[in-house]
């Protein structure tokens, strides 16, 4: 049974899809939501376990995170383009700089996203045509959201550790603690 794509974008037909990244929860949910648009994805974890599925398979297109716990995403763009020079690779982060967004594209990224991206964003990346850029997204991220989103981030990163999360941040901790303690935002 062939799956069918949830827009009126159909992917080609290698359709296969490298998901690199080191959350989890996010790497499945994201390999899930591609699977019912149409692609075949191979999950990898970090820079060592995309390596070793490269040795095996060069997929057509890729979704690679930039800052992995095992190095850097740079470095599997260029494996994969070192073995397929065709494959379409859009670049995830969860810290969105210009800088490093110059250094994706560089290295071959064809899209550059911030994350939590979402696979709507992502598919039309991936299937958007050479030298064109795709659409603005329908529903984006409220800028409240985006900076919860970046606070929950670095909170985690700090291993839930309240006062140098607040220290990295340059906030006043009883200040991060009420924003803690609320609901995200729409």
């Amino acid at each position: 049974m062939t799956p069918v794509p949830i827009n009126d974008r159909s992917p080609p037909e290698d359709a296969t899809l490298l998901i690199v990244d080191d959350d989890e929860p996010f790497r499945n949910r994201l390999g899930r939501a591609m699977e019912k648009r149409g692609f075949q994805p191979i999950l990898a974890a970090g820079v060592a376990e995309a390596a070793k599925v490269l040795e095996e398979t060069t997929p057509a297109f890729a979704v690679v995170d930039l800052r992995l716990e095992d190095g850097d995403g740079l470095h599997i763009v260029n494996q994969i383009h070192d073995k397929r020079e065709d494959c379409r690779v859009v670049m995830l982060t969860g810290y969105g700089n210009i800088a490093t967004a110059v250094a994706a594209v560089k290295a071959g990224a064809i899209d550059y996203l911030s994350k939590p991206a979402d696979a709507d964003d992502i598919e039309k990346a991936l299937l958007a045509k050479p030298g064109e850029r795709p659409a603005p997204p329908d529903n984006p991220m409220s800028a409240d959201r985006v900076r919860w989103e970046h606070i929950q981030r670095v909170y985690e990163l700090c291993d839930h550790n309240v006062s140098e999360t607040a220290r990295r941040l340059g906030m006043h901790r009883r200040t991060l603690q009420r924003i803690l303690a609320k609901r995200a935002p729409k």
